[in-house]
């Protein structure tokens, strides 16, 4: 919670996340959508109506301020002094448990009901998109770790997961779905 007018305002994680992207430059809502894509939208689901919706609210609460419109009717967002005190006093908070979701996984964990082909499907869509994002976090550490070397180090997190990922995929027990005693009985 922060203090702001002598009433407490909270922020989300995602408003507070916008609040640092607007700290040291001013941006539009489309800048800040591709800003959140290319960085922090890698661990963090932040949706595009998401963000407008956040920004309306931080201009509400007097934390970010609109500005003139632009080139292509974009209006960049400053953040406010009240705004700057707001999302350090965020970043100052603790950030509470880690919450890890994956549509995959969900789908693994009942995946005894489904064929092996189905699963090895999902597991083989989801192989290569894991594949891409490694390549992906491997080039942005090329270009980022010497100018950006906080964030780089997130960056060599998200390339430990998905070498992780890839490595789970290649243990997968494939034998269990041929196994009829691992066979639930409504499969």
């Amino acid at each position: 919670m922060s203090i702001v007018d002598g009433e407490r305002s909270g922020v989300n994680a995602t408003a507070a996340s916008l609040l640092g992207f607007l700290y040291w430059q001013p941006l539009s809502g489309h800048d800040l959508c591709s800003a959140v894509e290319m960085s922090v939208g890698n661990f963090w689901n932040v949706t595009r109506s998401q963000i407008y919706r956040e920004l309306r609210t931080l201009a509400q609460q007097g934390l970010v301020e609109g500005g003139e419109v632009g080139p292509r009717r974009r209006l960049p967002y400053t953040i406010t002094e009240p705004g700057r005190e707001c999302f350090r006093e965020w970043l100052r908070e603790s950030p509470g448990p880690d919450v890890m979701r994956s549509p995959l996984l969900l789908k693994f964990f009942f995946g005894i009901l489904l064929s092996e082909d189905t699963l090895r499907h999902f597991v083989g869509d989801h192989r290569v998109r894991h594949e891409g994002q490694l390549e992906y976090y491997r080039n942005l550490l090329e270009q980022i770790k010497e100018s950006d070397p906080v964030p780089a180090h997130v960056v060599r997190l998200g390339i430990a997961f998905e070498e992780m990922m890839l490595h789970w995929f290649d243990t997968i027990p494939w034998e269990l779905w041929s196994a009829p005693e691992h066979r639930h009985p409504r499969a």
